[in-house]
């Protein structure tokens, strides 16, 4: 990930000027995986630089939440994440009354915590919000940088205080985001997966695996993402995730069918949906191949 040096002069500079307050050291997190996507890169961090918040919008597997990680990272910003869901409300993130010392007071809820420490706060699914919750998100994005706590104070946001949000597209329980909401953003559409990245990223996590299933599993993956775009099968098996740490257990010595199956296969749990998934799998990882067969040198 390297970035041009005038962008990195200018994050050098941010990071000197906003070191990371000691109450939020512990949420520096390393990313599990680097982001492959320099102009992407470049684009967002502009953006954040100009103390913009960012909207990630995209398929399955393209990358957002993994970009969202290392941007923090890149930054030396603590991270809060905030998914959301039928249930978040308000009160979820702002904070709710708890009594405490004999008094009643607030227990800070995670949009709280990061306008105060100057996080980057990640809005997992933001097009699942709820009305209550998306009017926390009118208030505390907007330009002024001002979030009102109702019965407690109004806050100015930390001037290194970042929101990037991420959002799918067609998921169960999703809408359309509100064009007040989305002036708020600056919005990246990321795209899909391609062979080349996928094949950056499994061999910068396993440096060891061998050419040949390397190309196998990367020509699974694209299989599986183009039979969900067909609409052939959901995207319950399109999971970069769920491919990674299949190939980690065939690492650990399982086979690899069976690691598959784990990893992809059996998150359909649609009995129909999983034969076709086996048929796409065979077509790519042969039965009798072993550990030894995915890693060089095992």
């Amino acid at each position: 990930m390297k970035l041009n040096p005038a962008l990195q002069a200018r994050i050098d500079t941010f990071k000197s000027m906003y070191p990371t307050e000691k109450e939020a050291a512990s949420r520096l997190t390393k990313p599990s995986m680097p982001f492959y996507g320099t102009d992407i890169l470049e684009k967002a961090v502009t953006a954040l630089l100009e103390g913009e918040n960012l909207l990630l919008c995209g398929d399955k597997a393209t990358g957002k939440n993994v970009l969202a990680e290392n941007l923090a990272w890149i930054f030396g910003r603590p991270i809060y994440n905030i998914s959301f869901h039928v249930n978040t409300d308000s009160s979820s993130l702002i904070g709710t009354d708890t009594f405490k010392n004999n008094e009643v007071q607030l227990r800070k809820g995670p949009i709280y915590q990061c306008a105060q420490y100057g996080g980057f706060g990640i809005l997992d699914e933001i097009n699942m919000a709820k009305n209550d919750a998306v009017s926390v998100l009118h208030a505390t994005l907007d330009y002024r940088r001002i979030m009102d706590v109702p019965g407690y104070d109004r806050i100015q946001l930390h001037p290194a205080t970042r929101f990037i949000a991420t959002m799918n597209y067609g998921y169960a329980g999703t809408k359309e985001l509100n064009e007040a909401l989305v002036s708020r953003f600056m919005v990246i559409n990321m795209p899909s997966l391609t062979k080349e990245r996928l094949e950056q990223i499994l061999t910068s996590l396993f440096p060891t695996i061998h050419p040949d299933a390397l190309e196998q599993f990367s020509g699974l993956f694209l299989d599986l993402q183009l039979k969900a775009k067909n609409g052939e099968i959901s995207t319950k098996a399109v999971d970069l995730r769920g491919l990674i740490g299949a190939v980690r257990l065939m690492f650990g010595g399982l086979c690899p069918a069976d690691a598959i199956d784990m990893g992809i296969t059996n998150k359909c749990f649609d009995s129909f949906e999983r034969e076709l998934i086996r048929d796409i799998v065979m077509t790519r990882i042969p039965d009798n191949w072993i550990s030894s067969d995915v890693f060089q040198n095992q």
